[in-house]
């Protein structure tokens, strides 16, 4: 009896800090950005453990052999969706704009299962409490809502400090890991002549230089070099 309690709290040992030992080779962001996928693996994962822990004809290695695959398994479609830019919306999903101009955008609601009553729930988490203050809000790809709130709902608020009400613009990703995103540089109203203008006259005269660039109406644009 002894020795199988021993045994166990051997197993649960190696388990909890093969598990540890894996988190810290995925990274931060798979703890941070939990994705219908992470949740998955994250159940598959915890089975395939139990599993092995509480089999009496399991033994460390198998629970090692278990961590061992699934990791990287994960590990391997995290290098693929960095690689692969056209891979992470089939793996990770896309955001999605469910409040467009102060306008609740019911399609996209209605596309991501999300109904009135959800919203309201995920809005009040980020101290939105009415749909007035919202100018533009994004369902994340981990199920959070991120809100670009109206001037005049902002800390300080304008009315406080008697000042007139300025429009708010979403900023767009034109570049992303070297990649143009043409729907998005269509949707800022521009073409592929005035994108290589802009580079060019930043000294950069390929797409694949280009980190990060966002372009903003108010603001213009903001770029990042590899």
């Amino acid at each position: 009896m002894h020795l199988e309690l021993l045994q166990t709290g051997v197993e649960l040992l190696v388990g909890f800090i093969a598990l540890l030992v894996m988190l810290k080779l995925l990274g931060k962001a798979t703890l941070s950005q939990i994705t219908p996928f992470d949740f998955i693996s994250a159940l598959i994962l915890g089975d395939l453990i139990g599993n092995a822990i509480y089999d009496e004809q399991a033994r460390v290695g198998s629970i090692l052999f278990s961590v061992g695959i699934w990791g990287t398994l994960i590990y391997t479609l995290e290098m693929i969706t960095q690689k692969y830019r056209g891979t992470r919306k089939v793996l990770e999903g896309s955001p999605s704009i469910i409040v467009k101009d102060g306008q609740i955008v019911r399609k996209e609601l209605k596309a991501n299962k999300l109904d009135l009553d959800q919203l309201q729930h995920l809005l009040r988490r980020e101290n939105v409490f009415s749909f007035r203050e919202i100018q533009h809000a994004i369902l994340e790809t981990d199920g959070k809502v991120s809100v670009l709130k109206k001037s005049d709902y902002e800390n300080p608020v304008s009315q406080d400090l008697q000042l007139p009400a300025k429009p708010v613009y979403l900023p767009i990703t034109l570049i992303s890991d070297g990649k143009v995103n043409w729907d998005n540089l269509q949707l800022a109203g521009y073409d592929e002549s005035w994108l290589n203008k802009q580079l060019r006259s930043k000294n950069i005269t390929t797409y694949s230089d280009v980190f990060f660039l966002e372009w903003k109406q108010d603001e213009g644009l903001y770029l990042e070099p590899m």
